[in-house]
């Protein structure tokens, strides 16, 4: 996974987390912060990724 496709993860996440308080959903709230945490991991995971590519590696 691309790292812009994380980046647009973590603000979906982020945007559901902001619906979920206006609207006093917890669940929701959960859901979008456990789609920003996943959308970090991807990112993450991308640069190690290229790291080691540009390593040589």
């Amino acid at each position: 996974m691309g790292k812009a496709k994380a980046k647009a993860k973590q603000a979906k996440g982020k945007i559901k987390e902001t619906a979920g308080k206006a609207m006093s959903d917890r669940e929701m709230q959960a859901e979008g912060r456990g789609e920003q945490m996943a959308g970090k991991a991807q990112e993450a995971a991308h640069d190690a990724g290229e790291r080691m590519r540009k390593s040589g590696r």
